[in-house]
């Protein structure tokens, strides 16, 4: 733990965006995209600069990707997205497509072809519109009592292989360390009905060791963010796994304005000699990779994996420590650091409120802290069971004394 400083963390007198009369805030919630996610390290940031002054051939560019992130994640191939939604929408369209390019430049009319993704009914969210942007149907099994409080249980895998037809393209899975059931019971269920399984890992990092777990577990695709823990652009995320299915997500993706006979792509990516041709700009056409994002969540997926999970759980343990000093003796409200079982990598602070006694809710103190000046924005997740929740992984070093001034200043 550090001593309190006197004044707010240092700022050049004028950033870009004091030029562009925009406010900046500080992110105690997450590194979610509505506050622009986190804080990207200067190596990063100096990378994408330098990838902006050469232009370089995009296909042998995300060629070279592939080989670095199937060296990291033990997939056979992977692949650079704008985003973890990119890549849901890229390995679905490349689960309904395989290698066809007729098929390809139908999307999303998917009539006559698999069509349908299962999924548990537990694992439904709002970031699945990004599955059925494809053009597919999600069709959902089980019931998850164990969320609504009626019993124990949630989707089955048997209820997963039932569900198979004809026209299933895929199985949804979206990881997380209460899913139900285990991600290797139902890739056991679809690969005995010849199914790939896709796997929303967006949020899965840390620990490191999920850059290699879902693939090991028996996953076809996984799909992770680039722009939360792994410091990356924020519009960047990470496709990987099996080759064939990246290749037709890539396929998808690329800008194809090029005759066939030109056309030379890097052999780490792509085989030639099995596709007929090019299919026209594909679906995932819209969710265009600049070389900067790329150069930069390679850079930034590096460093991630350099700095270690333990060193990355100190430096935030320092700031969250720091955070629950600034705190003490704060009145009506109980602080805590809190290791979270279900986020264990992810150390946070409680701010359990006396709602009573301080005369306002815990989502009332979250809005005022967001409207004031500076601007901070807390986890608003558990504001009905009277809790304020503080992340340390989009913050700078010193924000955590500027929240508590404002904390205090509220309460």
């Amino acid at each position: 733990m550090t001593s309190s400083p006197s004044s707010s963390p240092s700022r050049p007198n004028s950033t870009v965006y004091d030029r562009l009369g925009v406010p900046t805030v500080i992110n105690a919630h997450t590194t979610a995209t509505r506050l622009s996610g986190g804080i990207m390290k200067p190596e990063v940031a100096d990378a994408m600069r330098e990838a902006t002054q050469w232009t370089v051939d995009m296909a042998t560019l995300e060629g070279r990707a592939s080989e670095l992130i199937a060296g990291y994640t033990g997939a056979e191939a992977g692949y650079v997205t704008a985003g973890a939604a990119a890549a849901l929408l890229l390995g679905t369209a490349a689960c309904v497509t395989g290698l066809d390019p007729a098929k390809m430049n139908r999307l999303p009319d998917t009539r006559g072809m698999k069509n349908e993704v299962v999924v548990a009914r537990s694992h439904r969210n709002f970031y699945d519109h990004a599955v059925r942007a494809a053009g597919v149907t999600l069709v959902e099994v089980g019931i998850s009592d164990r969320y609504s409080g009626a019993g124990v249980r949630d989707t089955e895998a048997w209820e997963i292989a039932a569900a198979i037809n004809e026209y299933t393209a895929a199985v949804l899975y979206v990881a997380g360390r209460d899913a139900r059931p285990t991600l290797p019971e139902v890739v056991a269920a679809a690969h005995s009905k010849g199914v790939p399984v896709l796997v929303d890992a967006a949020a899965q990092l840390p620990p490191a060791a999920n850059l290699k777990r879902f693939i090991a577990e028996g996953a076809d695709l996984v799909c992770y963010s680039g722009g939360k823990a792994i410091g990356g652009p924020q519009a960047s995320g990470i496709l990987c796994g099996k080759r064939d299915l990246v290749m037709a997500a890539a396929l998808q993706h690329l800008d194809q304005d090029i005759f066939w006979e030109q056309w030379n792509p890097p052999a780490s990516l792509f085989d030639k000699d099995r596709i007929p041709g090019l299919p026209q700009h594909g679906i995932g056409r819209p969710a265009k990779v600049g070389k900067e994002a790329i150069v930069g969540l390679l850079t930034a997926l590096e460093l991630f994996l350099a700095e270690g999970d333990d060193a990355r759980i100190a430096r935030w343990t320092v700031l969250m420590e720091n955070l629950v000093a600034g705190l003490a003796g704060i009145p009506h409200a109980t602080v805590t650091l809190v290791r979270d079982r279900r986020r264990p990598s992810v150390p946070t602070v409680h701010l359990a409120l006396d709602e009573e006694a301080a005369g306002m809710t815990a989502l009332d103190l979250v809005r005022r802290l967001q409207d004031g000046t500076p601007s901070v924005h807390a986890n608003p997740s558990r504001v009905h069971d009277g809790l304020v929740l503080f992340s340390p992984v989009a913050l700078k070093p010193g924000d955590e004394w500027v929240i508590a001034e404002r904390v205090r200043e509220e309460v």
